[in-house]
């Protein structure tokens, strides 16, 4: 795989003096928001740092709902924050978390964006790291801040206004990347409307992992979106931004070149009044 390394891989590297860990477990949910640095607080994989999904990875939200829950911060911020914590051009970066690879995912995406290939993602996340005997302690340690220039490639993100023009076209596809439930708009825990936006089809992010909590290869992502020429214009979106970058991965495992995040995703798409929302099933 490209974009996922597994534990062993970590292990033996896990002192270079180019790697820089980042632990972005974060829990989603009302009174859950400092959960994951109390967790990293308490246990981390030795020499990480700790970037915090909504006050490190996200702008603030705007009042209008406009930009989704976990707007896309601009660039001289993230910079600024990837800098903080000694990620620079040359750094090689390990992101984890234990909710799947969903936060860990957003880190990726988010330097991708920002020209930064030396990206990855720790396969099973952080239980498996512990339940295997691998290394755990609770020590900070200091970074000394590292010099990051970002080369922002914009044909990573999709805006609103570039799904508005698509719908009712074939020129690209939508996926949805939540739960089926709320896909189908059956369900909606999060946002104050349900549905989907018309014409997209539904690849759960969840479907990119096994049975034990691994990403599976390069063949099985391929098999989950069958169908989809290699080359085909593909926009993926979520509730909020974050559970979409897992597919957005997985996609590039399976080979898709041609892949846009909708960043600000269902949660911004609805805060247009304007903007038709569909339910049941597209395919």
């Amino acid at each position: 795989m490209n974009h996922i390394v597994s534990l062993k891989w970590l292990l033996a590297r896990l002192y270079e003096p180019d790697l820089v860990i980042v632990d972005c477990r974060f829990q989603m949910g009302k009174g859950q928001e400092n959960a994951g640095r109390e967790a990293y607080e308490a246990s981390h994989i030795p020499g990480a740092v700790y970037l915090d999904l909504e006050k490190d990875l996200s702008a603030p939200v705007e009042a209008d709902g406009q930009g989704g829950r976990h707007p896309l911060p601009d660039a001289a911020q993230l910079t600024g924050t990837f800098s903080r914590v000694g990620i620079g051009n040359a750094s090689r970066v390990i992101a984890y978390d234990d909710q799947g690879g969903a936060m860990a995912s957003r880190l990726w995406w988010l330097l991708k964006y920002l020209g930064h290939d030396q990206v990855f993602v720790l396969d099973q996340g952080f239980t498996a790291w512990r339940e295997a005997g691998f290394p755990v302690n609770a020590e900070q340690q200091v970074r000394i801040p590292a010099s990051f220039l970002a080369e922002v490639r914009h044909s990573m993100l999709a805006e609103v206004d570039d799904v508005r023009e698509l719908l009712g076209t074939d020129q690209a596809t939508l996926i949805d990347s939540r739960e089926p439930a709320r896909y189908r708009g059956e369900v909606e825990p999060l946002d104050k409307a349900a549905g989907h936006i018309p014409g997209a089809i539904n690849r759960f992010w969840k479907d990119a992992l096994d049975e034990q909590g691994g990403w599976r290869d390069e063949n099985a992502q391929a098999a989950r979106f069958a169908g989809l020429a290699p080359d085909a214009r593909l926009i993926v979106y979520c509730g909020s931004g974050v559970t979409a970058t897992p597919n957005v991965l997985a996609l590039q495992e399976a080979g898709y070149t041609n892949v846009r995040l909708y960043a600000g995703s269902w949660s911004d798409w609805i805060s247009y009044s304007e903007n038709p929302i569909a339910t049941g099933e597209e395919e």
